[in-house]
């Protein structure tokens, strides 16, 4: 049976990147908390997705919009559609990656700008477009990785990836210098390596394991301000 709209949610939550992986199970997480998810895929064309089954299951409890976060045009879109609304939470969940055997000195230039666009560049720019929508009261965050950590990389491999994810905690931190006087808690948020697409069968979390205790961090976080790189357990990652 599908849940029905709650009168008084527990929140409004905007997840960039909601259709699969990591940004469905965080948006079946929040509805099951009894928040609104405004979620966002990148399909277009009545493209069926799992969000969609989600709104089927919490019957007006999720609103769906499509956007490509690498295509300007399209956040510039989704901006001005979503002018006016206000979110407790805005998420931006948005990464690939690459051959993980593939170093620097072998990458081609093509696939480094894909990297770093889609995992640093994007992420950020619809940050930026976005975070007007955001109170004082609430949070922004974005989905990074343990492996974005320069002080903890030790072992090399996944070179282009780790790099296009500490790229994005150096431009959070400088969006954070420049929001110094918001009351706002900001977070990078490192889910663990989870068994999803991109983190493979060979990863150590479930969904189950990481999620829940993901959102859980980021729900205690509110109300904080500052800007903090986050685990899913709550513990800070090493810059």
């Amino acid at each position: 049976m599908p849940t029905t709209v709650l009168n008084d949610p527990a929140g409004t939550v905007l997840l960039i990147g909601a259709s699969r992986g990591l940004g469905h199970a965080m948006a079946a997480e929040f509805l099951k908390k009894g928040w609104y998810v405004v979620g966002t895929t990148r399909g277009g064309g009545g493209n069926r997705t799992m969000l969609h089954d989600l709104a089927d299951a919490f019957e007006g409890r999720v609103e769906i919009e499509i956007v490509d976060i690498c295509e300007p045009d399209q956040v510039a879109a989704l901006r001005e559609r979503l002018s006016g609304r206000v979110f407790d939470i805005l998420f931006v969940n948005a990464g690939v990656t690459n051959n993980p055997t593939e170093t620097i000195a072998d990458v081609t230039t093509d696939e480094f700008v894909r990297v770093m666009v889609t995992n640093s560049l994007s992420p950020m720019r619809v940050l930026e477009s976005l975070e007007q929508n955001v109170p004082a009261t609430g949070l922004v965050g974005v989905m990074s990785s343990g492996q974005g950590s320069i002080a903890n990389n030790e072992t090399g491999q996944r070179e282009v990836y780790r790099g296009s994810k500490a790229a994005l905690s150096m431009f959070m931190r400088s969006f954070a210098a420049r929001h110094s006087g918001t009351s706002r808690a900001i977070v990078v948020m490192a889910p663990g390596w989870v068994r999803t697409e991109m983190g493979g069968s060979d990863a150590r979390l479930s969904i189950e394991e990481s999620v829940p205790s993901l959102v859980n961090v980021l729900l205690s976080k509110q109300g904080k301000p500052g800007l903090e790189y986050l685990d899913y357990l709550g513990r800070t990652v090493p810059w």
